[in-house]
């Protein structure tokens, strides 16, 4: 283990202890050591958001991105980069990187989830209740859901409709 993968694992055991302020102090030191990689980058995003601090936070994750982060890794800083643009009301870069997310990895329904509420703050109601619906009806194990799937699925998309 490198003494950076040392240093990255002292900060996330900070971080999972609710030391972050130590976390980030630490995270920080790593980022001016090591500016260009991206779990350095990812993880000073991930506590900078822990800390209510989401504008700092978005530089450091669209680095994070920029730069290569794979896997399990790319899944969250995707979400979490989303649901800091929604929370500080960038909705259009919000739903940008969910719809991003989706092309990478279209079977994670976390990703419509938030994306149904950034289309609900940029007022696109019908397709975030679509978006939600067709959700639901894919993922639910619930009895009644499954039962009513079908119509679940047709009205989704008709909701202002009437017949």
């Amino acid at each position: 283990m490198t003494n950076l993968q040392q240093k990255l694992s002292s900060a996330i055991q900070l971080r999972e202890s609710n030391k972050h302020e130590e976390a980030r102090a630490l995270l920080l030191s790593l980022h001016g050591e090591f500016p260009g990689d991206p779990q350095v980058n990812y993880q000073c995003a991930w506590i900078h958001d822990l800390l209510g601090l989401e504008r700092e936070a978005i530089p450091f994750y669209e680095k994070a991105v920029e730069m290569g982060l794979s896997g399990e890794d790319l899944q969250g800083a995707l979400l979490g980069m989303g649901s800091t643009y929604r929370c500080i009301g960038e909705y259009q870069k919000a739903k940008e990187t969910f719809e991003h997310a989706l092309e990478i990895f279209p079977g994670h329904h976390e990703y419509k989830a938030f994306l149904a509420m950034t289309q609900y703050n940029l007022g696109e109601y019908t397709k975030a209740m679509e978006l939600l619906l067709n959700s639901l009806a894919d993922t639910s194990k619930d009895e009644g859901i499954l039962r009513y799937q079908r119509a679940i699925r047709f009205y989704s998309d008709k909701l202002d409709e009437t017949w």
